[in-house]
């Protein structure tokens, strides 16, 4: 193995020198501040197993403490009758020695356990230790022990024993400082900074830096080359100020490629020392005017590697004169740099616990107010209900009330056989009557609503005269406004017979209007106006209530259309009702398919607007013409759908009804497929991330822009719908699908495409 030369000391002993030796490391162990443990080569041959290892040739003593590891080794010379010695103070080689001390002894030994529990110490640590064995070794190695001068220096023109030694304990102490800097502050930028500053001094060279990759991760160099702005100079320590600074210096890409020099190394073999810059890089032009501006004359290069990441780099520069660098020098540098990966690799996980801790308490954060939002929605829901159970009692038993107390006057005055006044009777039965009539309106109310929450509500779609529900609904209010003087006006703004048919349910749209009309009218006062309009646009029938009324808040629009929700909630009320009605009314427009919008001032009034699609359904009169109008051999749809149960189901249904089906995954293609096939319809699911250009391209196309678009939705309110008609939309449909409201859909859209074709013609 090959070793730096400094961590060990050479010499030709004679007999008494090396014993000499052999006696200052048993009195080393002797020492309380050491507290060590001593073997020899004695103690090694009581316990050997193999008589010929070269362990039983050699004279050794090995000290092992937590404060000092020193071994010395010596082979005699029957020739010079010398000792050829190494005292060496390295912990790799230490470490490799007792390896081979393990390998000839047998566990079990007690010599074993000395050898396995004691730590090894990086270098001597301790200023008294040190001083006390490099005065005893200074004294032993006098001058006159030794008979060639030049073996009195570690090296040829290197530095003497105790400069090595304390070289050897400075580079401890530093890497110390590094280490503790490391494990007590978490800021990068400080650690950085502190290393930079006191390599400089510690190795006595005029610049240090940091050179920083900016860009991923770097397995080769092609990697970093390919990367225009690739790092810059992060940190930097000089000598004097009139050192040209390197600091946020982006060195070009050719001249620090070819400072590298990574060509023929490794990257974890890649300490680059340069003595003479001017000679080593003459060929390249950048790269000499580049060492000319910022005074370089030598430099040594170490990487700092990240989880196998080239991070940076750690230099040094000598400025003024040329450096010849010491492998010492090189292995501390390396060092240095490893150190420093290690403080990067830490602040990079503190970052990301630091992240994810930010994360986990937003989401902790998220997660409460939900919470607490669904504790303050419940605990709303809780109070709506028992404000309506205690409107309900209010509405309830008022009509209660004059049933029981009427009905029991006229059984009084008939059991006493006395005459009662014809016209207090029947004003008396009329009472008993409207008191019903409104208290099983109220009792209607609540189940229906009590359907439509259960989702056992269905529509009977049939033909029928928007006119004739419009004026049935009229006349049902026109007798209370006239009572109140409210000026009720009917707009009917629907003219030909054509446009006046419409398929929807028609008891339920009378129920819409109902709940609107006897909402306008409640909360309109005397004298005030409410007008019931209607009238077509295209494929829809729209309904509108407008009054004079007291008008909604803003801040409570959103509430008028919640279950149990009263915007008035006083129990002494001024206006009745189950606070059920435009709950209904919202649900019953959109089991249609429809929406229904407000526009609303305080004390200025209300408009309420509902629009209904219409919804033709076949009839079994055996009408010839509209067999023919649904049921064409040639009528073909397009479904867009990447979810395969989706497509499946709408595939079946659709090919039940003699429909021709096209299912394309693609949403990339799927203009180009439709422009080819010319379908009818084309259903588009919104889930697909360009459903909407879709529709929108559609439109612009002359030859699809008269194709039907149906959506498929999980939900639309009326300000979607608003802005989605206008982007190609002609009609949706909310999942989960239902069968017969995705044929009803199909069988509209293909009803409006043959009108539009007839009046065409």
């Amino acid at each position: 193995m090959t070793c730096s030369q400094d961590s060990m000391l050479r010499r030709t002993l004679s007999v008494r020198v090396f014993e000499e030796l052999g006696s200052l490391w048993r009195q080393l162990a002797k020492m309380e501040e050491i507290n060590g443990t001593l073997i020899t080569q004695e103690m090694i041959l009581a316990e050997i197993l193999n008589p010929d290892s070269s362990l039983a040739k050699e004279h050794f003593s090995l000290l092992l403490s937590s404060e000092l590891n020193l071994l010395l080794r010596g082979t005699f010379d029957t020739s010079t009758l010398r000792y050829k010695a190494s005292i060496i103070w390295d912990k790799q080689i230490i470490a490799e020695f007792i390896n081979n001390l393990k390998q000839n002894i047998a566990p079990s030994f007690i010599l074993w356990e000395l050898l396995t529990q004691f730590p090894l110490s990086q270098q001597i640590s301790s200023s008294f230790i040190e001083k006390i064995f490099i005065t005893q070794l200074f004294n032993i190695l006098s001058p006159d022990s030794i008979s060639d001068s030049q073996e009195n220096n570690l090296y040829p023109g290197s530095y003497k024993l105790e400069d090595t030694i304390r070289q050897q304990i400075a580079q401890k102490k530093f890497l110390n400082q590094i280490i503790t800097q490391i494990n007590q502050n978490l800021d990068l930028s400080s650690i950085l900074e502190t290393a930079v500053r006191e390599l400089r001094s510690f190795l006595q060279v005029d610049r240090s830096i940091i050179y920083k990759f900016g860009y991923g991760k770097y397995d080769h160099l092609s990697d970093i080359k390919s990367n225009q702005n690739w790092g810059c100079v992060t940190y930097e320590s000089k000598l004097s100020p009139k050192i040209p600074s390197l600091l946020n210096v982006t060195a070009e890409d050719n001249c620090f490629f070819y400072i590298l020099g990574y060509q023929e190394k490794s990257r974890r073999d890649s300490i680059l020392a340069i003595e003479d810059t001017e000679q080593t890089c003459n060929s390249s032009f950048c790269l000499t005017k580049f060492f000319e501006k910022y005074w370089i004359k030598s430099e040594l290069i170490a990487p700092i590697i990240v989880e196998e990441t080239l991070w940076g780099l750690l230099i040094t520069h000598q400025c003024f004169e040329k450096r010849k660098w010491f492998d010492s020098e090189k292995n501390f540098l390396e060092q240095i740099g490893e150190y420093l990966a290690i403080a990067i690799y830490q602040a990079q996980l503190y970052s990301q616990v630091q992240e994810q801790k930010k994360t986990f308490e937003q989401r902790v954060i998220e997660r409460t107010k939900e919470l607490r939002d669904a504790l303050l929605a419940s605990q709303a829901a809780n109070h709506s209900k028992s404000e309506f159970l205690g409107n309900m009692s209010h509405e309830l038993r008022t009509p209660l009330t004059c049933i029981i107390g009427l009905s029991g006057t006229l059984l009084h005055w008939s059991g006493e056989n006395k005459s009662f006044p014809l016209n207090k009777q029947r004003q008396y039965l009329q009472t008993i009557q409207d008191s019903g009539k409104h208290l099983l309106g109220i009792i209607n109310e609540i189940l229906e609503f009590s359907k439509l929450e259960a989702s056992k509500y269905v529509l009977s779609i049939q033909e029928f005269d928007l006119e004739n529900v419009a004026q049935i609904v009229y006349q049902e209010f026109r007798k209370e406004a006239n009572q109140r003087t409210i000026k009720l006006i009917l707009e009917f703004k629907i003219e030909g017979q054509k446009e006046n048919k419409f398929f929807a349910d028609p008891e339920r749209l009378r129920q819409i209007l109902y709940h609107l009309l006897n909402n306008a009218l409640k909360f309109t006062a005397e004298g005030g106006t409410v007008t019931l309009r209607i009238w077509r646009e295209g494929n829809q029938g729209i309904f509108q209530v407008e009054d004079t009324g007291i008008g909604i808040a803003e801040n409570k629009i959103t509430l008028l259309f919640e279950s149990f929700q009263q915007l008035e909630t006083s129990r002494q009320r001024t206006y009745g009702g189950t606070g059920l009605g435009l709950a209904l009314t919202k649900q019953l427009v959109e089991l249609h398919g429809g929406t229904i919008e407000v526009e609303s001032i305080l004390e200025k009034g209300s408009i309420f607007t509902v629009r209904l699609p219409n919804q033709p359904q076949l009839k079994s009169s055996g009408n010839l013409k509209r067999d023919q109008l649904f049921f064409k051999g040639n009528r073909s749809i397009v479904l867009i759908e990447s979810n395969e149960e989706i497509a499946t189901l709408v595939g079946e249904l659709l090919t039940a009804a003699n429909y021709q089906f096209i299912w394309l995954i693609d949403s990339a293609t799927a203009v180009k497929t439709i422009e080819l096939l010319e379908p009818t319809a084309v259903i588009l699911d919104q889930d697909l991330t360009d459903a909407y250009q879709i529709s929108d391209t559609l439109k612009q196309l002359s030859n699809t822009k008269s194709i039907k678009v149906l959506l498929l939705s999980h939900q639309i309110s009326s300000t979607d719908w608003t802005d989605i008609s206008q982007r190609g939309i002609d009609d949706y449909l909310l999942k989960p699908i239902q069968p017969n409201l995705l044929l009803k859909r199909i069988n509209a859209l293909m009803s409006t495409e043959d009108n539009e074709e007839d009046e065409s013609i």
